[in-house]
């Protein structure tokens, strides 16, 4: 229970953060920038949830990204459908194809899975791009409109605290999920599907559902993504989104949700810092990635545990009673 707390204070912290942040950042640029972190963030904590927790690989997550997107997408700007119904719809339309994904796929382990998800995930990009009729195709979809109150549309900043506010929900739901009696069933499948098989855990039934949750969360991500830029394209969901998102839980912390929110403000951050490099910003980015999984191996949540611990050291040995201690 005091790890629950832990963490719930740790999300109080997070969330008064993000509130204060717009107060501090100055013009609409950052604003945007700080809006993608929280819908990465979002995508980051569900696989952590699949990959950290419940050991289950998959690169198809962008394509659940995109396909909430899309669905409301679809649903709002070209029939017309009342946006927050639409938004629903996206979300479910995630779930669901992720459940009749899951059911066949989560049969498999190890690479197996990852090359089902990512075969999945390849098939929803081709989709995208091929069904120019209903998604613009390459050229992307646009006039999908904001959420509105009293007929008028949300601002930027109205719909940025919309968005802090889900990944805060997002947060919540998830610690709660980890510290009850499913989050250690998933524990225990991370370390030996058959010995938690042994120990009456229906492994099945609880890999198809961390799955078709946390494919849930990137579509939710999708749908917030589409109303707040109102257009999307099919470049913003390929493979190489599936495999940042990997990057972000892994940098982050494999074990730690506010490690992933972590890993993923800094990957979405980072290359905005470099683009004033220019020609070496590839380079530079793929350098820093190597750094920090070479002297980070616990992640960003691990190295900054390991930080705040060493201040408290050192801080009780400069205390009186320390000194005391050491003389």
């Amino acid at each position: 229970m005091g790890g629950f707390r832990a963490d719930v204070l740790r999300l109080c912290a997070l969330a008064a953060a993000l509130g204060l942040a717009p107060l501090v950042l100055s013009g609409g640029y950052h604003l945007t920038v700080l809006t993608m972190c929280c819908l990465h963030a979002m995508i980051a904590v569900g696989l952590n949830l699949l990959v950290g927790h419940a050991g289950q690989i998959s690169l198809g997550h962008a394509g659940f990204y995109g396909l909430g997107a899309y669905t409301t997408a679809v649903l709002t700007a070209t029939l017309g459908l009342p946006v927050p119904l639409g938004m629903a719809a996206g979300v479910l339309a995630a779930a669901a194809v992720a459940f009749l994904v899951g059911v066949p796929s989560l049969k498999l382990t190890g690479h197996y899975l990852a090359m089902a998800t990512l075969g999945f995930g390849i098939i929803l990009s081709i989709l995208f791009n091929e069904t120019v009729a209903i998604t613009g195709g390459p050229s992307g979809f646009t006039g999908i409109p904001r959420p509105a109150v009293a007929g008028t549309p949300l601002g930027d900043l109205a719909y940025y605290f919309i968005v802090a506010g889900s990944l805060c929900l997002v947060l919540l739901l998830s610690l709660n999920l980890l510290h009850s009696r499913l989050g250690r069933a998933l524990r225990a499948l991370h370390t030996s599907e058959k010995a938690a098989q042994a120990m009456g855990i229906d492994v099945a039934r609880h890999k198809l559902f961390v799955f078709v949750l946390s494919a849930g969360f990137a579509g939710l991500a999708g749908v917030l993504y589409a109303h707040y830029l109102t257009f999307i394209a099919p470049a913003s969901f390929g493979f190489s989104f599936s495999v940042e998102l990997i990057v972000m839980v892994v940098l982050g912390g494999m074990t730690s949700l506010l490690g992933s929110v972590l890993g993923a403000f800094f990957l979405t951050v980072l290359p905005e810092f470099l683009r004033v490099f220019e020609n070496v910003e590839v380079l530079l980015f793929g350098l820093i990635l190597v750094l920090c999984m070479l002297y980070l191996p616990g992640g960003l949540a691990g190295g900054l545990a390991a930080l705040t611990e060493r201040l408290r050291r050192t801080t009780k040995r400069r205390t009186p009673s320390g000194e005391a201690a050491d003389g």
